[in-house]
């Protein structure tokens, strides 16, 4: 059984209203975001496969990540996507007294050009949050693929996206290990059919 909710409910973001939820807008636009990477196994499929629909992406990056495959790192650039910062460790905020989760994030935050954070597994103890909201636009997600899940079909992680994806929407992909199978069967579905339904797929811009 999933531990999680595919579409973020809307009194939780209201919870939170200085976080970023999704982008309002009346354009078909969505945008999609890849967590954890980037690695050769996953992020250059992603890359080409976004190529293919002139889609802009933003990948949320583990410092770690960068530091082995810059040359992956500086492809997301090159191609005109967003990058932001997932912390140097991949650290849950719940798990981590503020100020080693304050120096991963910076230390992740020397490798690149980003005001965007957000936070591993989506776990940030509210003073984390009050302190990092004064450097970065912290980036959450009304849709939760579930591509990470090994108790759900590929099918239903591509239904978690198409039945609650809407304009403006932020989706949730993983560009890791344990997301690709369901990942390489769900993202191009999700490309064909919101480019057959008129959508453009962008990168966060605020």
């Amino acid at each position: 059984m999933s531990m999680y909710l595919a579409k973020t409910p809307q009194f939780f973001q209201s919870l939170f209203p200085n976080f970023v939820w999704r982008i309002p807008t009346e354009e078909k636009h969505i945008h999609l975001t890849f967590d954890d990477g980037p690695i050769p196994e996953v992020t250059p499929w992603v890359l080409d496969e976004l190529k293919k629909y002139n889609a802009k992406a933003t990948f949320f990056c583990v410092g770690d990540n960068i530091k082995k495959h810059p040359e992956i790192f500086q492809r997301l650039l090159d191609e005109g996507h967003q990058v932001g910062n997932h912390s140097f460790n991949h650290l849950s905020g719940w798990a981590t007294d503020n100020l080693s989760y304050f120096h991963n994030i910076r230390y992740c935050a020397s490798m690149m050009d980003s005001t965007f954070f957000r936070p591993p597994y989506g776990r940030i103890k509210p003073t984390q949050a009050q302190f990092l909201q004064r450097h970065y636009k912290i980036i959450m997600w009304d849709v939760l693929s579930g591509d990470f899940d090994k108790s759900i079909t590929k099918e239903q992680c591509y239904n978690n996206v198409i039945t609650h994806t809407k304009k403006g929407s932020i989706v949730v992909f993983h560009d890791n290990i344990k997301a690709i199978e369901k990942l390489q069967y769900t993202l191009p579905k999700v490309l064909e059919e919101y480019s057959n339904k008129g959508y453009h797929f962008k990168s966060i811009k605020l």
